[in-house]
């Protein structure tokens, strides 16, 4: 009788130990999530940082049009206005976050080449390198993008095997969302040179 009694405590203190082991890796791994996403929404502020000096640059050719200037003023406050924690990063949440984003990135990218059109701004120092800055941000963007992405499927995939899901199911850690790729980006643009 003594000796069962001992099995027993000993397989629950065996299965206590996993429950304890398993709860903190995946603390750790919701973590890890959150500090990705924070990389992410560092990223995504550096880009909203740098368009207020951009658009004052721009603003200086005189005859620049004053609609493409007005789309990436509202298109940044449209990005600026969509916060999302790191507790709530479902996939519903992050494709609104993704559009937001999206819309000031497609702005952007009109306000560039509406400059092709302005030679004397392209020519200046500071719309050079406010376009690098802007660069080298949009790449910072897809890096962190990804690296969120995989601390995402390295959690999601923590979480959802067994036995680890009875645990995740016990205390409460849910699925996260991922970026996914912009609505068409499948599809090549199309390219038409007639005039």
């Amino acid at each position: 009788m003594k000796k069962s009694i001992w099995v027993i405590i000993a397989v629950v203190a065996v299965v206590v130990l996993w429950a304890i082991s398993a709860n903190n890796k995946m603390v750790g791994q919701e973590e890890n999530v959150k500090k990705a996403w924070g990389q992410v929404e560092n990223v995504y502020q550096r880009r909203l940082d740098l368009i207020p000096n951009l658009v004052k640059t721009v603003q200086g050719a005189a005859e620049f049009e004053k609609g493409t200037l007005t789309d990436v003023i509202e298109a940044r406050s449209k990005a600026s206005s969509v916060q999302l924690s790191a507790d709530q990063l479902t996939e519903e949440n992050i494709a609104a976050f993704q559009k937001a984003q999206d819309g000031l990135g497609s702005a952007l990218s009109r306000l560039l080449v509406t400059v092709e059109r302005y030679p004397e701004l392209k020519a200046t120092e500071s719309f050079r390198d406010l376009q690098t800055q802007l660069e080298g941000t949009e790449n910072r963007i897809s890096v962190e993008r990804k690296n969120f992405n995989e601390a995402v499927q390295s959690y999601n995939t923590l979480i959802r095997r067994f036995p680890n899901s009875l645990i995740a199911g016990i205390f409460g850690f849910e699925k996260k969302g991922y970026f996914t790729a912009a609505e068409g980006a499948d599809k090549a643009p199309e390219v038409n040179f007639e005039f």
